[in-house]
């Protein structure tokens, strides 16, 4: 499945490299097996925790051995920590001490925002979640391998153009695929997200998630309408503002030389050729999983194989030695 479209000026001329999409495997068998797991119970041996970040206290959730590798999964707008439940205990299995977080404004991390920054400010930016992630991985020893998920994708580009030397490698999860207004290549309603300000587009995002139109399992979308009840609806009409106007950085992800993977699900929000054509542009790996826009929910098995193999490679020696 490897990428079709046309490179950048001074992005790589080979199509990235393609993990095993495709592959019948154990994890393929184990994803296909998922029950409908209960998305309120933390993994077992999990820690639950909280950061104090530039916008406020982050909760946190880590599993595994705080000296080896770290791997840092951020969710994106409307998600949480527990997005990535279903992969802790594999990558920490492999060796890595793995932390997610709610970002500012989502979930238990909902307190946090732009009245606490230094000066305040009236509105969540760029630059607040970018500032988050930065002391995050600030807080650790060296680098450290990143995903960032659908909105904190955009997130972790913006974060790895002003430091990269704090990325071991970058995963981009159900990345929007295109600048400026991500949402004007989502199918079907795309054509339609340029005449929608912020709070309208929010509130039918919300909509859309809360009446379950992609019919995720009952324990899953319990969850999800429950965090609902603590998500600042302000945040989430700020970050749709925001993925009206992402910015261009594939320039700068072609030019970087670390591991790079784009994510995908098959039936994702944009059409897999815009993530190919993404792939290719900045040079990255891809991967395309069975589901649609949560690969870390649907795909946990293949999806942790596929990072283990990435990081391994990233890390020139095997995991946890």
């Amino acid at each position: 499945m490897a990428s079709t479209g046309r490179n950048l000026p001074g992005a790589p001329e080979p199509d990235p490299g393609v993990f095993g999409s495709g592959l019948v495997d154990e994890a393929a068998r184990l994803d296909a097996a998922l029950p409908d797991v209960d998305w309120f119970a933390p993994p077992s041996d999990s820690v639950r925790g909280a950061f104090h970040a530039p916008s406020g206290e982050l909760a946190t959730l880590s599993m595994g051995n705080p000296a080896h590798p770290r791997v840092l999964m951020v969710p994106g707008a409307t998600g949480s920590k527990e997005d990535f439940s279903l992969m802790l205990p594999r990558l920490a299995a492999a060796g890595y001490f793995v932390l997610s977080c709610d970002i500012a404004g989502q979930y238990e991390s909902a307190d946090a925002g732009p009245e606490h920054l230094d000066p305040p400010r009236e509105h969540y930016d760029y630059q607040l979640f970018t500032d988050d992630l930065i002391a995050l991985l600030e807080a650790g020893e060296g680098a450290a391998h990143v995903v960032g998920y659908s909105f904190a994708a955009i997130v972790a580009q913006v974060a790895f153009a002003q430091r990269p030397e704090l990325f071991r490698s970058l995963t981009l999860l159900s990345c929007p695929p295109e600048p400026g207004n991500s949402f004007r290549g989502v199918q079907r309603i795309g054509r339609f997200s340029g005449w929608a300000g912020a709070r309208v587009g929010a509130a039918l995002m919300i909509v859309g998630i809360r009446s379950n139109v992609v019919r995720v399992a009952p324990n899953r979308i319990r969850f999800v309408r429950y965090r609902f009840r603590f998500t600042r609806r302000t945040a989430v009409r700020d970050i749709f503002g925001l993925m009206q106007h992402a910015p261009d950085l594939r320039p700068v992800l072609a030019a970087a030389a670390l591991p790079k993977f784009v994510a995908v699900g098959e039936h994702d929000l944009w059409p897999l050729a815009l993530h190919r054509r993404f792939a290719q542009a900045i040079g990255a790996k891809i991967s395309v999983y069975r589901g649609g826009h949560s690969p870390s929910e649907t795909s946990p098995h293949q999806m942790s194989r596929d990072l283990i193999a990435l990081y391994a490679d990233a890390d020139g020696t095997p995991p946890g030695s």
